[in-house]
């Protein structure tokens, strides 16, 4: 016979495995694992969407092709809830086999909202695989972290040689035109970029704003918006540079330069649309260069 304790004890296992907590056990999982092919159609080659699963609040629009059916198959990433908060733990896993052209990209920026009063932690994990001969373009529009947020972000490429892969992450630190600057909490950014297993690109990088790195000149130095864009597979990574240092208005706040093969730009400011506008100009430079198609501009970016 079920009993008012049985069922309030059900409840409450039900609680605990969905994460309806309110403690450092907290956890919302959320996933979305996505698998980009080539296939031939009438003589001609196609990017397609051959698998797409989600568990959670993320989810993907239909493949756009605004490039012709032979071009790369756009598709917007969304997350409903628009951010993050305490216990959130979203992983995105995106493949690109041999022929395919991915660009994944968001409607909004990500927010990165202040932890609950317990301080627990959210996680967000980018999976990104680029089989030989595939390319894929990883180009998210802006995190936005509120005051008070504490979390890990990490973005992991394997990719194999013979692979293209472009891509950028832009992160903003507080609302500075709301008056509210992030001034407590701490996030975590983690870089991993392999190449046939070997590692090319390591990095870890805490943002926290009373660590004296945070404020030093040899760090952070106060800046509230940081970006990194990065390019493998480029035929001649000197010409890409020279290119994008003649395209984008020289500053002491961007610079460019190659390791291991990577092109990497790195921008350190205070003023996120301008790291947006710095990016996406490096982007329309690099792109033609590392796949033979002038950079189209994803029509949400617009709107």
């Amino acid at each position: 016979m079920t009993t008012l304790a049985t069922t309030i004890s059900d409840m409450a296992d039900d609680m605990t495995n969905t994460g309806h907590r309110f403690d450092e056990r907290r956890h919302w999982a959320a996933s979305l694992k996505l698998a980009f092919r080539s296939r031939e159609t009438r003589g001609n080659v196609r990017t397609c969407l051959a698998h797409a699963r989600h568990q959670g609040p993320l989810r993907v629009q239909r493949a756009f092709y605004p490039e012709g059916r032979d071009g790369a198959c756009h598709l917007y990433l969304l997350h409903p809830p628009g951010g993050l908060v305490s216990g959130d733990a979203l992983a995105i896993d995106a493949s690109v086999a041999r022929g395919a052209h991915a660009l994944l990209t968001t409607p909004a920026a990500n927010k990165l909202y202040r932890a609950d009063s317990q301080g627990v932690a959210w996680h967000q994990h980018t999976h990104l695989t680029v089989d030989e001969g595939g390319t894929l373009e990883w180009l998210p529009q802006e995190t936005i972290a509120f005051d008070g947020s504490r979390g890990t972000q990490t973005t992991t490429l394997d990719l194999q040689h013979g692979s293209r892969c472009l891509g950028w992450e832009i992160m903003a630190l507080g609302r500075p035109a709301s008056d509210l600057p992030f001034v407590s909490g701490r996030i975590e950014q983690r870089f991993r970029l392999s190449q046939d297993g070997r590692p090319l690109w390591l990095e870890r990088q805490p943002l926290d704003p009373h660590h004296p790195r945070f404020h030093g000149r040899w760090g952070q130095g106060g800046a509230t918006t940081q970006a990194t864009l990065w390019a493998v597979g480029l035929a001649d990574d000197a010409a890409a540079i020279e290119a994008i240092r003649a395209a984008v208005p020289a500053s002491s706040r961007w610079a460019v330069t190659r390791r291991h093969g990577v092109v990497l730009l790195r921008y350190l400011g205070n003023e996120r649309n301008e790291a947006w506008d710095i990016c996406q100009r490096a982007w329309e430079v690099v792109r033609p260069l590392l796949v033979g198609r002038p950079a189209n501009v994803p029509r949400i970016w617009l709107t």
